[in-house]
């Protein structure tokens, strides 16, 4: 695999650069000058350093089935964190088992960035990497690690629910709807009326962009320096439907805890506008704000087409990313 031609920064996206741009350097990296090649090859062709990456994936406490690496901004290089050290970025190389699996970290960025730069959705700042061999990984900034290297307490959904794989099951972070997760916002978050705003759009933008992986660990909530609690920044927003098969929403009980359908629910068997009406309502959400949070996701974007052609998906995935944001946003407008 050969490095590839670099037209646009691997951070945000923007045209006219052969690496990071100032702007992304400053809000991922602390201003550092950061190259955008890691001095690794990819773990599954690096034999000599094998070793290191074993050893870095046994102290790495982030949950998940994906294969994920502790970085450390040593200087102006990104290396592999050592024993003791606090990482200060997560790193996700190319995974397997998937459909076009080596898109899925252009993918994950790509889906990020939009949730960010277009509808100024709170996220872990997130961008590109290249091992030596070209290979792209997924890297993104760890917000609960403060610059010290202590850490702002974080719990998810998961554990607010009291669900794990003794309790609830295999399927324990899927058995929720997100009425219920909603509830959860009302019980620990002192601003909940602010929160609740800010989860509603998350899940507007999760079924728009075919997010079928939104499930309880996906949501957090984190410290505050009063000492409270909020919403933590957005992360692991994918597009699942370019590498699975996967049903509309990643909870199984869909938006509402009693089953509720629209109209459109029941007779094309997916969510239209009026499903996130009855949510929103649930929510206590009012009409004025509801329609304020779901105008920008109605209207067409024409920032969104932007990113998807800037992205370093391949020209195959670029058309079939689009084609899936047209399908259901028109869906909004039924």
């Amino acid at each position: 695999m050969n490095m590839p031609v670099i037209k646009y920064c691997p951070g945000n996206l923007t045209e006219g650069y052969e690496s990071y741009s100032q702007k992304c350097l400053k809000n991922m990296f602390f201003g550092r000058k950061v190259s955008h090649i890691l001095p690794y090859n990819a773990p599954r062709f690096d034999s000599e350093n094998t070793e290191e990456f074993i050893e870095n994936r046994k102290r790495i406490s982030i949950s998940g089935v994906q294969e994920k690496l502790s970085l450390i901004l040593d200087k102006n290089k990104l290396r592999l964190t050592h024993e003791g050290e606090q990482g200060n970025y997560i790193l996700k190389p190319i995974p397997i088992d998937l459909k076009n699996v080596d898109q899925v970290p252009a993918n994950e960025h790509l889906t990020m960035q939009i949730a960010k730069q277009v509808y100024g959705i709170n996220t872990a700042e997130s961008a590109l990497v290249f091992f030596k061999n070209g290979e792209a990984a997924y890297i993104t900034k760890r917000f609960d690690v403060k610059k010290g290297g202590l850490k702002w307490a974080k719990e998810d959904f998961a554990s607010l629910a009291g669900k794990t794989t003794e309790s609830a099951g295999f399927n324990f972070k899927y058995d929720y709807s997100y009425e219920e997760l909603a509830g959860l916002v009302k019980k620990y978050v002192p601003t909940y009326i602010i929160e609740l705003g800010k989860l509603f759009s998350l899940i507007v933008f999760n079924y728009l962009f075919s997010n079928g992986d939104a499930h309880l660990k996906n949501f957090s909530l984190l410290q505050t320096t009063n000492g409270d609690y909020t919403l933590s920044p957005a992360y692991d927003l994918i597009n699942t439907r370019i590498h699975v098969d996967d049903t509309d929403f990643a909870l199984d009980h869909g938006l509402f805890a009693d089953g509720f359908q629209s109209k459109v629910m029941k007779l094309k068997g997916y969510a239209g506008v009026e499903d996130f009406y009855e949510f929103a309502k649930r929510l206590g959400i009012k009409e004025k704000r509801r329609d304020k949070i779901l105008e920008p996701f109605i209207k067409k974007q024409e920032k969104v087409e932007q990113l998807i052609t800037h992205s370093f998906l391949s020209d195959k995935m670029k058309r079939a990313y689009l084609m899936m944001y047209q399908t259901r946003r028109n869906r909004l407008l039924e």
